[in-house]
């Protein structure tokens, strides 16, 4: 499997891939807000962000803009380049979970807080799939897993993305970050909701490039 690069994009379609990727960004951040207010646990990154965001007193939403330009270094060795929407990435989503989280009530009861859980991990897959699909370029943090599928054709999305968030919640547990159910949750569910969105907002689902069917048998 291999991801299309900006520039193997077609360029019909433009405004709806720039909708879409915006759409994507945007509902990322509300997913993040959903899954802080569950109190339930964070996911694999936020449990870092939150950590981060505690020492230095910084907001959330900041705590993950500044986390993304360090992160951007670790494309060097997978030759990852970064496009239109590794840029829109660094920047909205972070200012997105702030207002949302300015305005999003507390999960109160516990099926409050178990339907925030569910919606923010579901919105998360949705949107991840939806600003991936649009082409313009992962973000810093999905640039690790698109990055390293490109150099590992034989690995899935499902295997490297899982990969990925386990190790971050490691990381992100020693730094002081809350974990919970969700976010043990979060870093099962991910993987296979990202494969199974990914196809469905591709803005080139034909592309040569863009072969997803042999990795949705891969264990």
């Amino acid at each position: 499997m291999r991801f299309q690069s900006n520039s193997e994009t077609p360029g019909r379609g433009l405004p709806r891939r720039v909708g879409q990727l915006f759409a994507g960004l945007v509902l990322y951040g509300v997913s993040m807000a959903f899954m802080v207010e569950s109190r339930l646990g964070l996911t694999s990154w936020d449990v870092f962000h939150q950590g981060v965001s505690k020492a230095t007193g910084l907001s959330f939403g900041w705590v993950v803009i500044l986390a993304g330009i360090p992160i951007l270094l670790l494309w060097i060795p997978l030759r990852q380049k970064p496009g239109f929407g590794t840029i829109a990435n660094l920047v909205v989503i972070g200012l997105v979970v702030d207002a949302a989280l300015a305005v999003l009530a507390p999960g109160d009861s516990m099926t409050m807080r178990v339907t925030y859980l569910v919606v923010g991990i579901l919105l998360n897959g949705v949107a991840t799939g939806m600003y991936l699909g649009a082409h313009f370029g992962p973000g810093p943090r999905d640039g690790l897993m698109t990055g390293i599928v490109n150099r590992f054709p034989r690995l899935s999305v499902r295997l490297v993305r899982t990969t990925i968030e386990v190790a971050v919640l490691a990381t992100g547990f020693l730094l002081g970050g809350t974990v919970g159910l969700g976010t043990v949750a979060y870093a099962l569910a991910i993987g296979p909701l990202v494969q199974l969105f990914l196809p469905v907002f591709s803005a080139a689902p034909h592309a040569r490039t863009v072969r997803l069917t042999p990795a949705l048998s891969t264990s």
